[in-house]
């Protein structure tokens, strides 16, 4: 027996709710995808492989600031492995260097995977003791302890290196502490041959400068004891310079792996997997 026309009603606003309830779980479920990917595009990655992030303030007394560090624990925990000190690039941030490309090394590498310190340098510091704050005693007297008590990594096999600034940063650490570090990677280092190439804001006057050229010191002795890698890019404006590292490196004795590949300035996330397998494997 047909309903009636009040049923007929009831039926089609039950149907007209439905439908709106529908349409809100819907636009619920579009917004929340389109957050997670909006998330994802904005911190680099979409998942960490198992690794654990932990971003933790330095109040540094070296730089009389608040430093934003970041350490990455493998899967399976950080106790009794390598540290692997890592440094962002000029007008970069820690922040950076967090890409899926990283984590999906730290899982290839598995047990053999490091700690992984992602330090604080600011804009420009380019890692070293300057009239703006004592950036380099920064991460050595002060970062990395603070990295070492919070994964309880050993602190006999620390790896030091980064990209562009922070590769000199890496460069100019390690040679300024060579018992601390079993590895150095520079990854497209910024170097110059003389202190008037340097851009603002790189160091303080020449002085400053002549303090911390990497190069100029590498020239007349030999500087590091353990393996070095550093790799640059043909178009790279540091391609000169760090080649010249390179060979006046392996002049006095260093291990120094040189890697050349196409491209410019930019690409090491692509490498990272290549990068890590090197730290991994110097340190053990």
């Amino acid at each position: 027996m047909p309903g009636t026309d009040q049923d007929q009603r009831a039926g089609g606003e039950y149907g007209g709710m439905f439908r709106r309830g529908l349409m809100v779980v819907v636009a619920a479920v579009v917004a929340l995808v389109a957050w997670i990917v909006v998330r994802d595009v904005l911190r680099g990655y979409w998942t960490t492989r198992g690794a654990h992030v932990v971003h933790f303030t330095l109040h540094s007394a070296a730089t009389h600031r608040d430093l934003h560090e970041i350490l990455v624990i493998p899967k399976g925990g950080g106790e009794g492995r390598e540290l692997l000190v890592f440094l962002h690039g000029r007008s970069s941030s820690p922040s950076s260097n967090l890409t899926q490309h990283l984590f999906d090394a730290l899982r290839d590498l598995g047990a053999r995977a490091p700690d992984i310190l992602l330090a604080d340098g600011g804009d420009h510091s380019y890692w070293h003791d300057r009239s703006d704050g004592a950036w380099g005693t920064a991460l050595v007297k002060e970062a990395i302890p603070a990295a070492l008590t919070r994964s309880h990594a050993d602190r006999h096999r620390i790896a030091i290196g980064g990209i562009s600034m922070g590769g000199f940063g890496a460069l100019d650490t390690a040679r300024l502490h060579p018992q601390l570090f079993c590895a150095v990677g520079a990854h497209s280092a910024a170097l110059w041959l003389h202190g008037g190439d340097t851009p603002a804001g790189a160091f303080d006057d020449a002085q400053d400068f002549a303090r911390h050229d990497v190069l100029g010191f590498a020239a007349d002795r030999r500087i590091y004891r353990v393996p070095v890698w550093i790799d640059v890019g043909r178009d790279d404006p540091f391609f000169a310079t760090d080649v010249a590292l390179a060979g006046a490196l392996r002049a006095h004795g260093t291990h120094v792996k040189l890697q050349i590949h196409g491209g410019g300035h930019s690409g090491w996330s692509g490498r990272m997997g290549e990068y890590l397998r090197f730290y991994a494997s110097a340190c053990t």
